[in-house]
């Protein structure tokens, strides 16, 4: 999807009101919300595909301003953040059923979720007792940890999230399945023990490249050119987290960092799509 245009709100409308069809509805009480679940999913994955708004009271504000001829019946913002939560559920049902899960090939990556600046991690809150400090190659991190499979075109696969500790090699499980033929990774999906456990319990080979403690490294052609499709997975990072807000410090709950999180990655698949 290269352009965007106002007609395309009612395209993604008709394509999440088909996901959440035969989806069971969580049971409410009290009066009728003023959006429907259809609608109020379709506002939230529109948002992050156009102005991506970092904040759900950016969002109310957008819809407010510029769709009222789509969305006559917004509610008050306190109202809105609750309907939002609500939703969250239908949200993930709508982003499971717009993965790729059939993908034969899958390449593996992950990338830390910072949820305050490195300084403040002591005093943070929010997700204190499940954020946790992580280091990668760029130094030490306090947050989650988002891990991901794109296929070759960079379209998501399967995507887990865990505190900012967790192993890489330890949730190839939780992105893989089946389908999976073939699963490419960095060094720290080389692990040999899950490499055979994933092997006996999908058939999946991993392809990672050899460790640089290695003094003998031999690899085919073939595997030196899976190899160099990282760069997929690493590119729908950078766009996650430059472009789209991913990385965000503003929500006030886990399900609110939860919420921020499915939008923001059920935008980039409906354009990646």
């Amino acid at each position: 999807m290269l352009f965007l245009h106002s007609k395309h709100i009612t395209d993604l409308y008709c394509l999440v009101d088909d996901v959440l069809h035969d989806i069971e509805k969580p049971m409410r009480v009290g009066r009728p919300p003023l959006l429907s679940p259809s609608e109020l999913v379709t506002a939230l994955i529109w948002n992050s595909l156009t102005v991506r708004s970092k904040t759900l009271r950016g969002i109310h504000v957008w819809l407010c301003l510029y769709h009222q001829a789509e969305f006559p019946k917004i509610p008050g913002y306190s109202a809105f953040v609750a309907e939002c939560h609500a939703a969250l559920p239908l949200l993930l049902a709508v982003l499971q059923a717009l993965l790729v899960d059939t993908a034969a090939v899958r390449i593996l990556d992950s990338t830390m979720l910072p949820v305050c600046k490195h300084h403040r991690a002591n005093s943070h809150r929010v997700a204190k007792g499940i954020a946790r400090f992580g280091k990668n190659h760029q130094g030490w991190h306090y947050g989650f940890k988002l891990h991901a499979s794109v296929d070759m075109d960079g379209r998501l696969a399967g995507i887990f999230f865990t505190p900012a500790n967790e192993s890489d090699s330890q949730m190839m499980p939780r992105i893989l399945n089946r389908h999976t033929r073939l699963a490419v990774g960095d060094t720290s999906y080389g692990a040999k023990v899950m490499g055979r456990r994933i092997w006996e319990e999908y058939g999946t080979v991993v392809i990672a490249p050899p460790h640089p403690s290695q003094k003998r490294k031999l690899m085919a052609t073939w595997q030196h050119l899976l190899l160099e499709y990282r760069s997929k997975i690493e590119s729908a990072f950078d766009l996650l987290k430059e472009h789209l807000h991913f990385v965000s410090s503003f929500p006030r709950s886990v399900a609110g960092y939860l919420l921020h999180y499915v939008r923001v990655l059920s935008g980039y698949q409906v354009q990646a799509l």
